[in-house]
């Protein structure tokens, strides 16, 4: 049985490593199986919207943070040796405690968003986040994430760009191991986040149009994670079973069982 602090070192060298990690969000027991069992897979996220979706509450820390962290709990268990990583949204008010009851489930890393709040106190709840982790004795993996892109708005690119490296900075200043940056990026837009904050320094997530793996993998990005598409992906595929059926249709010939 590894234990939980050498799952956190693993997965800061997974992050660390010239390889781009690919996490493929899960959101509950049953993802967490069959994204484990998968070959390739070396490390689980959960998605915070996805989770909540499947528990009927939309996103943006609406779910109770004791639900949160009781599904992450259970994505752990089945989880097995591989580490964990939990989206932990802005830290439901309180990134510290937050952050300590994600490590005493299990976890070994988090995202946790700026929603474009003022920088002195995005900073500290990275640096609150930073402590709780250090207090837990574990190289915990934290993924600061800023939305200068997701709420951009009609600003100008560059003072996006400028905004989103000016943040990303602090952040890992202020101790975290990595700046998750979501939004549909080009490739000279990764490229120059990477030169600002670092080769393996940058996370991005996968978006329809998103600029190839290969691309990323070049530019030197850290890791590549799919949030809730993961799910939605999924759900597609339950939504045109459903409607086969009510065609007149069955089950698709490529199914396979996973449960």
């Amino acid at each position: 049985m590894v234990s939980i602090a050498e799952k956190a070192t693993r997965l800061q060298e997974l992050h660390a490593a010239p390889e781009l990690l690919l996490v493929v969000n899960v959101w509950d027991a049953i993802t967490a199986k069959v994204v484990a069992e998968t070959p390739g897979t070396q490390a689980l996220a959960t998605p915070s919207h996805g989770i909540a979706a499947a528990r009927g509450y939309p996103d943006g820390e609406v779910i109770p943070r004791d639900e949160m962290i009781a599904e992450v709990a259970l994505i752990v268990r089945v989880a097995g040796d591989l580490p964990v990583t939990a989206d932990l949204e802005a830290g439901y008010g309180d990134p510290g405690g937050t952050v300590a009851r994600a490590i005493e489930a299990g976890a070994v890393g988090c995202n946790l968003e700026d929603q474009m709040k003022p920088l002195d106190e995005s900073v500290k709840a990275v640096e609150a986040a930073v402590a709780a982790a250090q207090s837990a004795g574990i190289d915990f993996v934290l993924n600061a994430r800023t939305d200068a892109f997701l709420r951009a708005g009609d600003r100008d690119p560059e003072e996006v760009l400028a905004d989103a490296i000016t943040r990303g900075r602090a952040y890992l200043d202020a101790g975290a191991s990595n700046v998750f940056v979501p939004g549909k990026l080009d490739e000279t837009q990764v490229g120059r986040l990477v030169e600002a904050l670092g080769e393996r320094k940058v996370n991005l997530i996968g978006v329809p149009g998103s600029i190839p793996l290969a691309t990323a993998q070049k530019l030197g990005v850290s890791r590549v994670s799919y949030g809730p598409f993961s799910q939605n992906v999924a759900l597609t595929a339950l939504a045109k079973l459903a409607e086969d059926v009510y065609a007149g249709g069955g089950l698709p010939a490529d199914m396979r069982k996973l449960n």
